[in-house]
Order: structure tokens, then C-alpha cells, then sequence
């Protein structure tokens, strides 16, 4: 009877986990798999699915470069002093010497050495005029960013600074966020932090205070720009409504846009001075030390590929879907049966591949991507497979209307049909959604069957 208790208990345990954890990220999947092979009613076949390479970390593919090119210490020789003791002048910086010598390269090896390796620029010995400094970091490939980017300096933060991203292989920048002891002195902005951001104002650029503090503990040493801060705003404190944010990464080019790159400059324009003034004394106190540099993503291959390899310095995806290109983003030759369409996360789990078939299948159908304005469905259309897409595997029907599936509405499947009901949803940001009425009345038939068997147990004598 004992044995028979503890089996019942069990199953009512790993009844609840189950239905407490279903929709949960563990079982929307990573998108890792392309392809794979199921029988049908016409024999074995393709299911073609959404892909992505795993994310990792991009600084091992990059190239870095310096402006001014010769801001490098070391050649000539120098000496420095501590930032917080101008009278303890023991480092000095000699590129001739590879145990004194501070090159760019150092910011992206293995950290954990001792003592820490870094790169460092020339002192500020031409002081008033600013000390300026572009660290331009180039992938010559669309990269995806998926963590927060994160530098590390060994000299004090600056007291000024702009990070900047380049869509177009460095031929044009924008600001991903400004950072100053004093903003509006500064950059004349108001000073703001990534958790002031809201879903509304994601995109905004900023300008933080938050990360130019002086140098007085080990751990003010980092700078960073919040990736998964913004994530939040759609997938909730924890990311745990993933779908939510996939869904907007799917159907708002913009918000795509914003966590995509080619190219990364820091731009340095004052460095740490620990101080209201600069002591024109000691000079030498006063420069720029860069330990390591972080940045975590994966190449974007609009969802037709699971890998992307490095030869012959060059990042290009492997793909899938019979496209191709350095992105995936065209159809193979012989593969124009319909226009190219990136894949798309949704449905969860397996999203939509949107693959490329045979010229010979039926005429090539070319989407308006110029329709995204709706207020006149008369002169626009409501979808389409490229920028506009219908969520939640909901279908573009003649680009007038979405056939959504029975459980969204909207005119893009964008709400939940529970939202009109008696009772409502759960919350959105939860990650999970309602139990139907069966799963509630198992759930508690078997929250029942325990308290009756434990009541039981408890009744009888104790054996020994």
C-alpha cells in the first residue's frame, strides 16, 4: 500500500510540474534544426522549419581598427603614472618589448591572466586639446546581437564616450548610446538609463550616467549598452514570453534593425580625470586602457541557416531553404518559383522556413513591399510575406487579409481570441497562457486523489 501511495504521489507531482511548465521557453526550441524528414501520404518528405546559428562570441571574427592609427602606446617609450596617485609612476609602455608593449589585440584575448592584459593609448600630453580615440570594430558580415555588448577598461572609466553602429560596412553611423559624467554638459541630453526605456521608446537614443563613475572598485571598471534590457520590454523581467518579442522581431523591420550590425566604434573623447580639474602637472595620469571587449551574436541569415563558418577571414551562413548569398537572402538559381521571403519565428516552435521552390512551379509572385501603410485598405494591402507578415501562423490571403488560426484575432492574428472572453487571458508577459477547462478539472481530480491518499497514510499506525 506504502509503494502504491508514493506511485499515486508521484504521478500527481509530475502531473502538476507538467502543467505548471508547458509553456515555458524549454519548449519553444532554438531553431537549430533546418530540415528534417517525416512521412506523409506521398512517402518520406521534407519539414522545412525557421534556423538560426547558435549565438557566440563574435570578437574572435573581427577585425579592429584605430584612429589615429599611431594612438598605440609604446613607440616612443612611455611612462605612466596611477590615476589615483600621480606620484606612482611604475608603468611604463614599450612597444619594442613584448612584456611592456599594450596592442590593440589585447582587448579581445583570454582574460583571467594575471596581471591583466589590455590595450593602451598615448597619454594625454597634448592636453587642453581633447584626446581622442576611435576603436572601430568590422565584421564585413550582418551580425545579430543577442547579449549586452560589454567593455572593460583598466585606467578608469571615460568621462565621455559614444558607441555608434554601422548597418552599411562603416560607410554611414548612428548612436546606439552616449555616456558622460554630465550629460547635458556634455551631449545636451537629458541623463536616462536602459530601465527608463518602454516599448514605446526602445529605439530612443540615450544618454546614461550610469557607467562613467570614476574608478574606485574593481567592479566599476565596465561600460555597457543593454541588450537584454530591451529584450525585456517584450519577453518580461525573466524572457520567459519569448514569443511576444519574436513576434515584433518578425513584423517591425525597425525593431530588427536596431539589434543588427555590421560594424561597432567606440569613440573615446575624454578620458578619466578623478578630479573637477585636470592636473596639467601629471599628465601622464591621464589615458585610455581597454582590457576586453564583449560582444555575443550570431550571423544573421534570416532564418534560412543553422551555421555560419569563418574562412579565409570571411563570415558567411551555410544555407538552407535553397537559397543562398552571404545572408541567405536570395533563392538559388532555378529556385524562383516565388519571390525570396526571409523565414519567420512564428508559429512557435518550428516558425515558417518560407523556402524557396522550383521556377517551374507556377508564375514568380513578387509581394508589395511598399504596402505597409493600412489606413485605406482600398489602396493598400493589410500583409505580405516580406516586411508585413501575419503573426502567431496566421496567413497572408491575396495581401488584402490575414486567415488567422482559431485562437487570435486582429487584422495580423496579433491578439489572443481569450482576450474577448469570459475570463480573459493570463498575464501576456508570464509566458504561459490559460489551462482549457479539461486540464483545470484533471488538475485538480489528481490535487484530490493526493490529499486523499496522504489523509489516508496519515491515519494509519506507523511501521517501523
Amino acid at each position: 500500500m506504502r509503494f502504491q501511495l508514493a506511485l499515486a504521489l508521484q504521478a500527481v507531482w509530475t502531473s502538476v510540474c507538467q502543467a505548471a511548465m508547458q509553456h515555458y521557453p524549454a519548449a519553444w526550441g532554438h531553431y537549430d534544426v533546418c530540415k528534417s524528414q517525416v512521412y506523409s501520404d506521398e512517402g518520406l518528405t521534407w519539414d522545412y522549419m525557421a534556423c538560426q546559428p547558435e549565438a557566440a562570441d563574435m570578437t574572435q571574427y573581427l577585425k579592429v581598427t584605430l584612429d589615429p592609427p599611431n594612438i598605440t602606446c609604446g613607440d616612443p617609450p612611455e611612462t605612466y603614472c596611477a590615476l589615483e596617485n600621480p606620484y606612482m609612476c611604475n608603468n611604463e609602455c614599450d612597444a619594442s618589448t613584448e612584456e611592456l608593449a599594450h596592442p590593440p589585440e589585447l582587448m579581445f584575448d583570454n582574460e583571467g591572466r594575471n596581471p591583466t592584459t589590455f590595450w593602451q593609448s598615448t597619454s594625454w600630453k597634448k592636453y587642453p586639446k581633447a584626446l581622442l580615440v576611435n576603436i572601430t570594430l568590422s565584421w564585413n558580415k550582418t551580425i545579430e546581437l543577442t547579449d549586452d555588448i560589454i567593455l572593460t577598461f583598466e585606467s578608469g572609466r571615460p568621462e565621455q564616450m559614444v558607441l555608434e553602429k554601422s548597418l552599411d560596412y562603416g560607410r554611414t553611423w548612428q548612436p546606439y548610446q552616449f555616456y558622460a559624467t554630465d550629460c547635458l554638459d556634455a551631449f545636451t541630453m537629458e541623463p536616462k538609463t536602459a530601465q527608463d526605456l518602454t516599448q514605446h521608446t526602445l529605439l530612443d537614443i540615450i544618454c546614461t550616467e550610469e557607467y562613467s563613475r570614476g574608478y574606485v572598485w574593481k567592479y566599476d571598471k565596465t561600460v555597457r549598452f543593454e541588450i537584454k534590457d530591451r529584450f525585456a520590454l517584450f519577453a518580461g523581467p525573466r524572457l520567459h514570453n519569448m514569443a511576444s518579442l519574436y513576434g515584433q522581431l518578425d513584423t517591425t523591420k525597425n525593431l530588427r534593425d536596431f539589434f543588427t550590425i555590421t560594424d561597432l566604434r567606440i569613440r573615446l573623447l575624454r578620458p578619466a580625470t578623478g578630479a573637477t580639474m585636470v592636473d596639467e602637472n601629471n599628465l601622464s595620469r591621464y589615458f585610455y586602457a581597454v582590457s576586453d571587449i564583449k560582444v555575443q551574436g550570431r550571423c544573421k541569415c534570416n532564418l534560412h541557416a543553422n551555421s555560419c563558418v569563418y574562412e579565409k577571414e570571411k563570415l558567411s551562413c551555410e544555407c538552407e531553404h535553397n537559397t543562398t548569398g552571404p545572408d541567405c537572402g536570395r533563392c538559388k538559381r532555378n529556385y524562383q518559383g516565388r519571390a525570396w521571403s526571409a523565414g519567420s519565428y512564428l508559429p512557435i516552435p518550428k516558425g515558417t522556413a518560407n523556402i524557396c521552390i522550383p521556377s517551374s512551379i507556377g508564375p514568380v509572385i513578387r509581394p508589395n513591399a511598399s504596402s505597409l501603410g493600412v489606413a485605406n485598405r482600398k489602396e493598400a494591402r493589410v500583409c505580405d510575406n516580406e516586411l508585413l507578415r501575419c503573426q502567431n501562423g496566421g496567413v497572408c490571403v491575396n495581401s488584402v487579409r490575414c486567415s488567422c488560426p482559431s485562437a487570435y484575432t486582429g487584422v495580423l492574428c496579433e491578439k489572443q481570441r481569450c482576450e474577448s472572453e469570459l475570463g480573459g487571458c493570463m498575464e501576456a508577459d508570464s509566458g504561459q497562457t490559460s489551462l482549457e477547462a479539461p486540464s483545470r478539472l484533471r488538475l485538480s481530480l489528481l490535487l484530490l486523489l493526493g490529499w486523499a491518499l496522504l489523509r489516508e497514510a496519515s491515519c494509519r499506525p506507523a511501521v517501523l
